[in-house]
This record gives structure tokens, sequence and C-alpha cells, in this order.
């Protein structure tokens, strides 16, 4: 099967990464791409936003399946155009992607499937805004409607910021503070039946022990071994199957892979937020797990035949991801510099470690460079979570990029408790890499 897959982030080149071993795909193209998707697939210089481009090109090419990876071209329809083209594709139509486009969308479905969240008010007024900020206190959760390429939401005490940022916003979300560790669980559906992976956690904050502010994902680590065995199963059963069922019940089912954002709150499950697709840093850590070919579940999900698809199958161990963020990030991130080490990484450190290129691409010189704000993610597999992250650590410090930061405590404390619950001694997942 020839996969077309649309995108040029981590996100992409995880996917890029797991559909290169799969038997069943004979030919792996990708648009745009980046550097690193140039080693696995052919790139095409097609705007990942312009369906009618889109659809030509997986047509050209005999396509069997199209995988839109990134929220903006589905929000935009690129999934429709490729589906009128007769085209399997993995990904939702523009009004079921509403999910993530539009958050007031999002919690008026949830309203209507009895999904738990956190207590919200839409603002559009000055007014509207005051009131709700006084409604529910410090800290004040603000979250820009639409899509905002990762800089959409603030959590902050300071009322004054949290106002700041809710009158740029135009049309705006204001909801309560969840407390407790937050969950991200995938699941892949066709619109009726629904199949999740396992679950993950990212770091959203900037630098070590969670300061600084929200970036779009420092790192992230799974499966969760503080986690209640049959947490999967309730999410299943409280938030995506009732979910998926009401976007039928409107008429616009969702096919593709839902995201959930979740809170352990200490009420319960509540959902913070929903993707209509993969999310960057998770996937990288899911998938390197993932034993399934990916091909082949994608393409049951497009064709409406997740019902008899078997059930996946996972490898033991565990999965850690690390993120290497530019000079500046995530203000103002600087571009354009170098990047070394990644043969180092290639030679030294696979198959248990290797890197996933997103913002990167090859400058006049034919050097890869920096090119975004995220540059790199290293994702390693170990026998559990200390060897795991272990081996990501020592991978990132083959690489170089002036100027870069990346987190040194991505999974410490889940390796360290995993480790003490297990009997062993070993305290370096505590200690900074």
């Amino acid at each position: 099967m020839k996969v077309l897959v649309i995108g040029g982030g981590a996100r992409e080149h995880a996917l890029c990464h797991a559909l290169s071993l799969d038997p069943d795909v004979t030919a792996l193209h990708c648009a745009p791409g980046n550097a690193g998707i140039a080693e696995v697939a052919t790139l095409h210089a097609v705007d990942a936003q312009d369906g009618a481009a889109v659809a030509a090109l997986a047509t050209g090419l005999g396509a069997g399946l199209v995988v839109v990876g990134p929220e903006a071209p589905l929000v935009a329809g690129v999934a429709d155009a490729v589906r009128e083209a007769g085209i399997p594709v993995f990904g939702p139509s523009a009004e079921a992607a509403r999910l993530e486009g539009s958050k007031a969308f999002a919690k008026e479905v949830m309203a209507s499937a009895g999904v738990p969240t956190a207590r919200s008010y839409v603002c559009t007024t000055a007014e509207e805004i005051d009131a709700a900020l006084d409604a529910f206190g410090p800290p004040y959760v603000v979250k820009d409607d639409g899509l905002a390429a990762g800089k959409g939401v603030v959590v902050t005490p300071d009322a004054e910021a949290a106002r700041e940022h809710a009158r740029t916003c135009g049309r705006v979300v204001i909801e309560e503070f969840l407390d407790g560790p937050e969950v991200s669980l995938f699941a892949v559906t066709d619109g009726r039946h629904v199949v999740p992976l396992q679950p993950a956690q990212d770091f959203k904050r900037a630098y070590d022990g969670d300061e600084g502010p929200n970036t779009g994902g420092m790192g992230a680590y799974s499966p969760l071994p503080w986690a209640d065995p049959k947490l999967v199963e309730e999410i299943e059963q409280t938030v995506l199957r009732p979910t998926v069922d009401e976007l039928r019940r409107r008429g616009t089912p969702f096919s593709g892979l839902l995201y959930a954002g979740l809170a352990l709150t200490s009420r319960g499950v509540r959902v913070i937020e929903f993707n209509a697709r993969f999310g960057d840093p998770e996937t990288q850590a899911v998938l390197a797990r993932l034993r399934t070919p990916l091909s082949g579940l994608l393409h049951a999900a497009a064709t409406g035949r997740l019902a008899e698809f078997p059930p996946l199958r996972w490898a033991d161990g565990a999965a850690v991801t690390v993120v290497v963020a530019a000079h500046g990030y995530p203000a103002a991130p600087r571009t354009g510099d170098p990047v070394e080490g990644l043969d180092a990484v290639a030679a030294q450190d696979a198959p248990h470690a290797y890197v996933l290129h997103a913002g990167t691409k090859r400058d006049a010189d034919g050097r890869i460079v920096s090119a975004g704000g995220r540059v790199l993610s290293v994702t390693a597999t170990g026998d559990d979570l200390t060897t795991a992250r272990e081996r990501a650590y020592e991978a990132v410090g083959r690489l170089h990029l002036e100027g870069s930061h990346h987190r040194r405590d991505i999974a410490a404390r889940a390796a360290l408790d995993a480790a003490a619950s297990e009997g062993r001694a070993d305290t370096s997942a505590d200690e900074a890499v």
C-alpha cells in the first residue's frame, strides 16, 4: 500500500518512522515533510492546507491511504477533499474536527454527551470575561476558542495576565482549574467503533519542575505505571464512546484519531481538551511501543472496518521522549542554527534511541538547521522507565544545537516511584541528567 502523510513536524516523523517499518507499506510519501522525514519518505512541496492540491497529489501517487497529521489542515477540510476523491483518509471531516477547532463547540458536545469536564463560560465581551474570572478565582484557565498553534491557553494565578490574554482572543473559554495529574489518551475510531491506545503523560511547562510558560510539550512517557489498570476502560466508557456516539448522532461522525487530554481530579476523570489528531510529543512515546502494523490500523479506521481489526499488540517496557527546543523558545525561538550529532545518535544509540525531527530544514550548504521552536525530539525504549529515560538522555547528550534547552526531569518521578515499588534502590531517575 502506498501511504501519503500530510504535515512536517515530529508527530508526522513519528508516523512516518512507524510506517517505514510496516511490511505492508510499499511506498511512503510526505507533504511537505522535514529534513528528518526525507530519510524515510519521498517529500512533496504541497501546501498541507490546500485540500485540492493534497487530493490531486494523492490521486497522482495512487495512494491507498492518506494520513492527515496536523490540526489546521483537518479544520480546513483537507480530509474532506481527499474523501471526495475516493481515497481512504485517516482524519476527521472539517465539521467533526471542530471538536478541536472550537473549544466552545467541544464543551457543547460534552454537555450533550454527558462527558465530565471543567465548568466553563464562553465569553465575547470584557464584562463577561471579568465575571467569569471572578466566578472561578485563581489559578485562572483561559483558552482561545479557536486554533492558536499551541499558544492559546494561559494558566496563571495573575488575574491581570488572564484578563489580558482573554481580551486578545476575541471569543474565549474561561474554565475552572482542574487539580490532579494529567493523562493523554489516544483512540482510533471509524465513527462507530473505538480502539484506545496506551496512555501517556506529557510535560507542558518549558522548564524543570513544571516551571515557566506553557509550550506545545517538552517530553512524554508511556505507559503510566502509577495509573489504575482500569483507567483506559473507564475513559473509553465515560469519555471516548459517548463523544463518538454524540458526533454520529449529530450527523457528523468522527473518523480518525480522537485525543483526550484528561485530569484525574479528586472528583474523578475530567476532560481538559479534545484534539482531532495525534499529539506531539505523546505520539513519539506511544508509537515506539506499538507492535501492530500501523498502516492496517489506520486503514481500518478510514474504511469503517475497525470492528474486524484484531486486538493491538504492544512491546513490553516503556518509552520516553525528550524535546530539544531552540534558543528563545517558546517566546521567540531562534532559527537557522546547525544541528550536530545526529550521526552519533544513529551510530551509538539505535535501535533503542532515535531522533525525530520537528522544526528542521536543510540550508543552502546542505546542513540540517533549526527551523522552528521545538527542533527535535529523542525517543528511547527500555525494559522500564529508568532504562528508557537513561537512554533518551544519553542520546540527547550527543546532540548539539547552539543555545538550545531541554527539560531534564521527563519521567523522573514516575521512574523513581516505579523503581521504589519494585523494591529497587536505584535512584538515578531522580537526578538531573
